[in-house]
């Protein structure tokens, strides 16, 4: 599919963000009823619109100063391969370029399938090993 899209800065909705993350396999990353917030936590969001819905999204966390960490970047598989994934990283890091007030450190979690894009769009493994791990909450 090669349809022109729009970027808009915006969070994707909850609902937006289920459906995008649900048609690239991220069901079960995600806690629904913590999306909400987790949303509203963010320091800038991006979505990517093509024939009047929104095909892609992508957002960044962090402190909105001096460390980003992209996140939540999807294209609904009918447009990946269309630009727009690289258009929301680089949105993305426009923004942070625009905002940090001194040389920033944009970090990300990638998937084998978008290492790819992402080393394109200038991102190396580095000298560093991303690490995580999962902490339940208290009392659950």
């Amino acid at each position: 599919m090669s349809s022109p899209f729009v970027l808009t800065d915006r969070l994707p909705t909850p609902a937006e963000h289920r459906r995008l993350a649900e048609a690239v396999g991220w069901s079960h990353a995600f806690d629904v009823s913590t999306v909400p917030a987790s949303l509203a936590g963010s320091v800038a969001g991006v979505v990517a619109s093509a024939g009047g819905q929104v095909v892609g999204m992508g957002r960044l966390v962090g402190d909105g100063v001096k460390y980003f960490y992209v996140q939540d970047v999807a294209v609904l598989p009918a447009h990946q391969g269309t630009g727009i994934g690289k258009a929301l990283v680089r949105h993305l890091l426009d923004h942070v370029a625009r905002v940090a007030p001194s040389t920033a450190f944009v970090g990300l979690f990638a998937t084998d399938e978008a290492l790819p894009l992402y080393e394109r769009e200038g991102f190396t493994r580095g000298d560093m090993t991303g690490m995580f791990r999962l902490v339940e909450p208290l009392g659950g």
